[in-house]
């Protein structure tokens, strides 16, 4: 039996990790009371730039057949939180100007740092030298990128969605 012994300087770095995450969290947990502009035709953006950052890797890295398979799942799966996610963003409509605006809420800011941490978690467990889990890394990556490309543009496409059917009930209205 092997025992894994672990390093002083790793739980430093957790802890200072863990202290700027508390940190920036308060911060944007603070800022997030107040109302900001939704612009619908911007909403695509973030999706195509996970995109092209998830072709960049997959072509860097081709997964192996099998690994495909995982990252539809997870693309599945992310498709299915991100589009939970959405639906926590508050939309409203001005009804004046007809303006939109989104508050995010602090369970969406917390759902996206449960993500890391699991992601984190995998990370380790893949890591471990003699690991019952026999996790391949590369195979982690994969997963996880695919699961956020679909997080990013199933949120975005709720998002935009819900803010369509809104704005035209007030433009109706």
């Amino acid at each position: 039996m092997q025992v894994q012994t672990v390093n002083p300087n790793q739980l430093i770095t957790y802890a200072i990790t863990g202290v700027v995450v508390a940190i920036i969290l308060f911060f944007r947990i603070r800022r997030m009371s107040r109302a900001r502009p939704l612009i619908l035709e911007r909403l695509w953006i973030m999706p195509v730039i996970y995109l092209l950052f998830a072709i960049f890797v997959f072509r860097q890295f081709p997964p192996a057949p099998m690994t495909w398979l995982y990252c539809g799942v997870a693309l599945l799966l992310g498709a299915a939180l991100g589009w939970q996610r959405g639906k926590m963003m508050r939309i409203s409509v001005d009804p004046q100007t007809h303006a939109l605006n989104h508050q995010p809420s602090p369970a969406a800011i917390l759902f996206i740092v449960a993500l890391i941490v699991v992601r984190l978690g995998a990370r380790e467990a893949a890591q471990m030298s003699g690991s019952a889990l026999h996790l391949n890394t590369l195979v982690v990556t994969d997963v996880l990128i695919s699961m956020a490309l679909g997080l990013f543009a199933a949120q975005r496409l709720e998002m935009y969605l819900r803010a369509t059917r809104l704005l035209q009930a007030a433009r109706t209205a």
